[in-house]
């Protein structure tokens, strides 16, 4: 390893002290390099410090597109969806399918529940008997001196919900948890959770200490771990859509409403049994779901893991959404854990988050959980209906042509040529850089 690219006490150093030996070390035009990472920071110096303050060691931005999807009826209500995501065949997608189900009753929703779990994992090497039999008094200890950490949120409606404990130990030698519940408002609580956490950590070991009937068992207590989970399969929201089938309208090639129907049917049973599809299936919705996720200052990281984890439940790894066609009514819904919120955090800091949030009429986290899961449906109807007609490939790389002729440094002339040959031609990479070739050399 180039002792030039190790260093010791990076973070101490200035901005410009992380850039100067960053340029110096991995960068073969250094002074190139520092003027394009300068040139994406922001214009106003308060802005730019509140998105250095978001992380460790930033150099610069990272700008993403800031788009929206317009007419999605959601429960009767209107709205314009803020979305951040580099696809532009994702907006597209949303927006289409948006505008499809708009005037066949829109997207109906239901929050099924809001709760949030945390867990403080610890060793207990003393009679398994008298911990389950001290649990009831060990809990009202618990959540009696946690009260100073969830009063605010008590008077909110929220707070702790309940403890279980949860005996490991035929999976794990001594092996025990305190499996808590939490309802955390409009807040998605990560904080608060794990603050509550470290507490009934703290307060468990201290009940063997002072307990009068615990005195000898000080030593046979020890907190391995105390932290939320990111699975949380009850804070679950339901999207669907349905209509009658003579309703679904034309779609390409002649296919009839019922055609569709069925095809749309059995694209979606096929997600279900067959965890190749539903990993590509799934994927889908989320292109939907992390881009509001993302524009609305919410952690699509862990709101992915958990969907996953979820989609897993039953033992194999399927599709969140389903399909049904009874008595001539077709309906697509999908259920889905979200944990977000819509105070705290970068919704409170961000810029752009908050005027996300501002767009979508100031939500409550359950009414943004409702907004996310209908934009998810949106983009699994968009694909799935893709899939079933047209192939997913034309209109995909359609809205990909304007990224390839950046990449091809077209210039205005040669991009309205470009658009206007493959209005009806099949899009590709090669395609497109051999119409260019020809036009440049026609054009001498």
């Amino acid at each position: 390893m180039s002792p030039k690219k190790t260093i010791s006490g990076f973070s101490k150093l200035s901005k410009a002290g992380k850039i100067k030996w960053i340029v110096q070390n991995f960068f073969k035009e250094p002074d190139h390099v520092v003027q394009e990472l300068e040139s994406y920071w922001h214009s106003n110096e308060e802005q730019q410090k509140i998105l250095d303050n978001f992380s460790e060691n930033t150099l610069s931005n990272f700008p993403m597109p800031f788009g929206v999807a317009p007419n999605f009826l959601i429960d009767s209500n209107p709205y314009c969806i803020p979305m951040v995501i580099e696809e532009s065949s994702v907006v597209a997608a949303a927006s289409s399918a948006a505008k499809f189900w708009m005037s066949r009753g829109g997207f109906v929703t239901e929050v099924l529940a809001t709760i949030k779990l945390g867990q403080v994992h610890f060793e207990w090497t003393g009679d398994k008997a008298k911990i389950k039999y001290l649990f009831p008094d060990l809990k009202k200890k618990l959540m009696e001196e946690c009260f100073l950490f969830t009063r605010s949120m008590v008077k909110r409606g929220g707070g702790i919900l309940d403890i279980e404990l949860i005996d490991l130990t035929d999976k794990e030698d001594k092996l025990y948890q305190l499996k808590a519940s939490f309802e955390t408002c409009d807040s998605m609580g990560a904080n608060f959770i794990n603050t509550c956490l470290e507490q009934l950590g703290r307060s468990l070991v201290d009940y063997f200490k002072n307990s009068e009937e615990c005195k000898n068992d000080e030593k046979e207590v020890r907190v391995v771990m105390s932290i939320l989970s990111n699975y949380t399969p009850d804070c679950l929201v339901r999207a669907s859509v349905e209509c009658p089938i003579m309703q679904l309208g034309k779609f390409p090639n002649g296919m009839t409403a019922e055609d569709f129907a069925l095809r749309f049917r059995k694209a979606v049973r096929i997600a279900e049994i067959d965890p190749y599809r539903a990993t590509t299936h799934n994927k889908g919705i989320y292109n939907g779901i992390d881009a509001v996720v993302i524009a609305t200052g919410n952690d699509f990281r862990a709101i992915e893991a958990c969907g996953h984890t979820y989609a897993s439940r039953n033992g194999q790894y399927a599709s969140l959404s389903h399909c049904t066609i009874d008595d001539g009514i077709f309906k697509f819904w999908l259920e889905i854990p979200l944990a977000v919120g819509t105070v705290g955090g970068l919704t409170s800091l961000h810029p752009i988050a908050k005027r996300s949030l501002e767009l979508l009429e100031s939500p409550s986290a359950k009414q943004l959980m409702r907004i996310i899961a209908a934009v998810g449906l949106a983009q699994n109807f968009a694909a799935i209906r893709s899939l079933v007609t047209t192939g997913i490939q034309k209109g995909h790389m359609k809205m990909h042509l304007q990224n390839i002729l950046s990449q091809l440094k077209a210039d205005p002339k040669e991009e309205i040529a470009a658009i206007q040959h493959f209005s009806e031609g099949l899009v590709s990479f090669s395609a497109v850089r051999e119409f260019l070739e020809k036009l440049r050399l026609s054009n001498g």
